[in-house]
C-alpha cells in the first residue's frame, strides 16, 4: 500500500523496527495516528502530538479529553475496523499484551503498524524512545526516558525488601506473576512477590493467598476497580496482613505516567 509514489511531498518512508522486531515502513512524520493502548495515547499527549492523534480506544482515559479530541475506535481487544478506517491512520501504535493478535494482523494489511512489547522498566523506557524517534519527537522523548529512569535510580533499595501479593482482579483472584510489567515495578518499590513461582496472571485461590501469607497485599485499582469496601474480604483471609487498594496506572502504565511512578513507590513503603 505504502509505495515510492504514496508519500505526498511533506512525507518520506522511514523504515522503523518495533519492538517485536517487525519491520514497518511509516509515513515520516506521520499525520494521523491511532493509538491503540492508553499508556501509549497519553505518551503522546505528553509528545505535543496532541493534533495528530486521530482515534483512540474508549480506555484512553488520560489525559481527560483524549476521547473527545479524536475517533474512539472501541477497545483495546474488539477494534472497529470501519472507525479505524474512517481516521485514516499513516500510523497506528498497538502493543504485544494489550492487544489481540488477530486484530493487529487484520490491521497491517492496510496500515503501518508498529508494536511495543514491554515487560519491564527498560522495555518501557526503549519504547519511549523509539516512539518519539517514528513520530518526529525525539527532542521531547529522549529526555522524558532520562527523566524517568534516574527518578527509579533514586528509589532507596537499602531497606530490607516486603513480600506482597498484587492482586489485579477478583472472582475469581488474579494475581500479577513473573514475566509482566508489575513484577518489575514491584521489584523497583522493594516487594518480593509471593508468587513469583508462577507466570503472568495466574488465578489464585483464596487458600493459596492465606498460606503465602504475604505481609502486604497490594489491591490494584485496574482493570478490576478494587476499592476500600474490599478491604475487610483480604484481611479475613490474612489477618496479619496490611491490606491497601493502590494506584494501578502507576503500576501497569509504561508510557509518561512513570514520571510519577517512583515517588508514588517511595510513599507506599
Amino acid at each position: 500500500m505504502f509505495g515510492p509514489m504514496s508519500y505526498p511531498a511533506h512525507q518520506r518512508p522511514l523504515t522503523a523496527v518495533d519492538q517485536m522486531n517487525r519491520r514497518v515502513v511509516i509515513p515520516y512524520p506521520p499525520l494521523r495516528i491511532v493509538s491503540l493502548v492508553p499508556s501509549q495515547t497519553e505518551l503522546l499527549h505528553d509528545l505535543g502530538l496532541s493534533k495528530q492523534i486521530a482515534g483512540v480506544t474508549k480506555f484512553c482515559v488520560h489525559p481527560a479529553d483524549a476521547r473527545h479530541k479524536a475517533t474512539v475506535i472501541g477497545g483495546t481487544k474488539n477494534f472497529d475496523f470501519a472507525k479505524i478506517a474512517s481516521c485514516q491512520p499513516d500510523l497506528i501504535i498497538g502493543n504485544q499484551e494489550e492487544n489481540y493478535k488477530e486484530g493487529i494482523e487484520q490491521l497491517a494489511t492496510k496500515y503501518p503498524v508498529w508494536m511495543s512489547d514491554i515487560s519491564d522498566l527498560p522495555a518501557a523506557l526503549r519504547m519511549i524512545k523509539q516512539v518519539g524517534l517514528i513520530t518526529g519527537k525525539p527532542h521531547l522523548a529522549n529526555p522524558l526516558a532520562a527523566e524517568i529512569a534516574q527518578s527509579f535510580d533514586s528509589l532507596n533499595a537499602s531497606t530490607p525488601a516486603v513480600s506482597a501479593a498484587y492482586l489485579i482482579w477478583r472472582k475469581p483472584y488474579m494475581a500479577a506473576a513473573t514475566g509482566t510489567f508489575i513484577a518489575d515495578m514491584l521489584r523497583r518499590a522493594g516487594f518480593t512477590n509471593v508468587f513469583a513461582s508462577q507466570l503472568r496472571y495466574p488465578e489464585v485461590t483464596a487458600d493459596q493467598l492465606a498460606k503465602a501469607a504475604p505481609e502486604r497485599i497490594l489491591l490494584s485499582s485496574e482493570p478490576y476497580p478494587f476499592a476500600d469496601k474490599h478491604i475487610a474480604e483480604f484481611q479475613q483471609l490474612c489477618p496479619a496482613a496490611k491490606i491497601e487498594v493502590v494506584d494501578g496506572e502507576l503500576f501497569s502504565w509504561y508510557g509518561s505516567r512513570l514520571r510519577k511512578s517512583a515517588a508514588y513507590f517511595s510513599q507506599l513503603r
